[in-house]
């Protein structure tokens, strides 16, 4: 396959990746494994690898905000992205540059030979070389998919953590929370610490912990969080307490899950990374992350926006929590898009008691499931109220937004790529607004 020109742009390279995908590859971290070393990629910066079903994004990004506020220089590599490829690599929380990426994915692609890749596997891999050459302190890497064959899996972790434990993507990881767990518990290392944030997890993961020899740390067990009267929370150590600390500014209650696990890494770092209170503080009252509960207020007397990533059960259940700690005086419509190969109708029914009304549609992509596959969803979740069938994502949230009163709320979740295009509105509404 040709490769692109010197003055390829990023669009070309990451279709050359897309391309590269056509050919059959197994799965495993040999090929990964083998262009690491090609490229010479040994990082000299502490790495912290998260895993889990969801809260990862939420958990990386109060991990790089923390240590931002120590004043350390720090890498992120999260996915999927919303608007821009750029966003999945981050320092001191900025996209990276085209021309860096297209630098980077020149220099896989010289190393590579005629190993194949997968898209994520090339972009994990020129994400690894941009932080190489970026002068860091820290680098903290989001896991695509399971953990033990996932490529960021290619680079040894000074601390890993799981989130969470939830049943998605069966296909690969299997069918049950057990199952699930042994796969992403491979992202844990001889030696170094490793936090499972999930405070019923399957009995795996002390086993998996065990058997690779990595030094757990469990919600539960060996810390635990509170949630304290006011807007305050505590978290609950063996070495002793942190009291006052202030709620993260994601939403929910769940936030402080993904909050302790975060401060627990950080403690099994002190060392090489050491933080203070008041860094603590500044890093959770800063954290940013669009996507996750991320509130849109259009206009004066238009109805509240609200933009959740949410696309599974797991995620949904988290998610309808936060909606009844977060209550509005009028309505909550729905816009609802999924892909096909999701649980449609167990998201929907985690969320069913806390929806007035839905805006259904299909997804325009190849996994992307019909506004009819959602409708049928819905009547196999049982929804009883009103079901709206639109063309588009987009269409769905203009008729949430024109069917909804200024003390109604439109809530788009379901996937990324749905909330991306309301998204893309929202700021373009802003944009000529002013």
């Amino acid at each position: 396959m040709r490769r692109p020109r010197q003055d390829a742009d990023l669009a070309a390279w990451l279709a050359h990746a897309d391309a590269l995908h056509a050919q059959t590859i197994d799965m495993g971290l040999e090929r990964v494994v083998k262009v690491r070393d090609a490229l010479g990629l040994k990082p000299g910066f502490p790495l912290i690898t998260v895993a889990g079903t969801n809260g990862k994004g939420s958990t990386c990004a109060l991990l790089a905000s923390v240590l931002g506020a120590a004043g350390y220089r720090v890498g992120v590599y999260s996915s999927p992205h919303l608007l821009r490829y750029n966003e999945r690599v981050r320092i001191d929380g900025a996209p990276v540059g085209d021309a860096a990426l297209c630098a980077a994915y020149a220099r896989v692609e010289g190393a590579r030979g005629h190993t194949p890749l997968t898209p994520f596997e090339f972009g994990t891999l020129a994400a690894m070389c941009v932080f190489a050459e970026a002068d860091l302190d820290a680098a903290v890497l989001e896991v695509g998919l399971g953990g033990r064959l996932d490529a960021v899996n290619a680079f040894d972790a000074d601390c890993a953590i799981v989130t969470s434990i939830g049943i998605d993507h069966v296909d690969y990881l299997g069918p049950t929370r057990e199952s699930i767990a042994v796969e992403k518990s491979g992202v844990f290392r001889a030696g170094r610490p490793a936090i499972c944030a999930d405070p019923e997890p399957p009995v795996t993961i002390a086993q998996e912990a065990k058997r690779l020899g990595a030094r757990l740390l469990q919600s539960g067990r060996d810390y635990r969080v509170r949630r304290d009267p006011g807007d305050t929370w505590t978290l609950i150590r063996r070495s002793g307490e942190l009291t006052g600390l202030p709620l993260p500014a994601l939403a929910g209650d769940v936030q402080l899950h993904n909050a302790g696990a975060c401060l627990m890494a950080l403690e099994t770092l002190a060392r090489i990374l050491p933080v203070d209170a008041a860094q603590i503080h500044r890093g959770l009252q800063q954290v940013q992350l669009i996507g996750r509960f991320q509130r849109w207020r259009r206009q004066p007397g238009a109805p509240e926006v609200l933009l959740d990533v949410a696309h599974n059960p797991h995620a949904a259940q988290r998610l309808a929590v936060t909606l009844a700690q977060h209550p509005v005086r009028g309505r909550t419509l729905a816009v609802f898009a999924m892909l096909r190969d999701k649980d449609i109708a167990g998201t929907a029914q985690a969320l069913r008691d806390g929806v007035d009304a839905w805006f259904v549609a299909g997804i325009a992509e190849r996994r992307g499931a019909s506004a009819a596959d959602m409708a049928a969803a819905l009547d196999a979740a049982q929804v009883q109220r009103t079901v709206h069938l639109c063309a588009s994502p987009l269409d769905a949230y203009r008729d949430a937004v024109a069917a909804a009163g200024p003390d109604d709320r439109v809530l788009v979740c379901g996937s990324f790529s749905t909330v991306a295009a309301v998204l893309r509105e929202l700021e373009a509404e802003a944009t000529a607004g002013g």
